[in-house]
């Protein structure tokens, strides 16, 4: 390992990579924050949980089909629906702003100005 930090896996974590998911509309991507709270903290949503989320929730489809429109097993659609519905309800309960990984706003373009983590 060098001095960069950067090991012989190209900063890839360990085990399986993640399988390709195909998102519809990632450019709608943005953050949310609340009026009350903890507006300093920020739950971080990544896009393939928030296609989840639109697919199961708000389109009505079972999570067979869902899979099949994102592309990949019922098992993965079912963890990313999984975790991005705990990350809601922890930042509802909590009071934290959510942040959709992937928004290309910046802080002036109606952002409610939450700093968290990028990608």
């Amino acid at each position: 390992m060098d001095d960069s930090g950067e090991g012989r896996w190209c900063g890839r974590g360990r085990g399986r990579p993640r399988a390709q998911r195909m998102i519809r509309g990632g450019a709608s991507f943005r953050c949310f924050g609340p009026l009350c709270g903890r507006p300093g903290e920020v739950v971080l949503l990544l896009p393939e949980e928030v296609e989840a989320l639109r697919l199961v929730d708000l389109e009505g489809l079972d999570q067979t089909a869902a899979a099949e429109a994102v592309g990949v097993s019922r098992k993965t659609l079912w963890r990313d629906l999984h975790e991005a519905r705990r990350k809601v309800a922890d930042a509802l309960v909590h009071g934290k702003a959510i942040r959709i990984a992937g928004c290309g706003r910046s802080q002036g373009e109606g952002c409610p100005g939450v700093d968290g983590p990028e990608e």
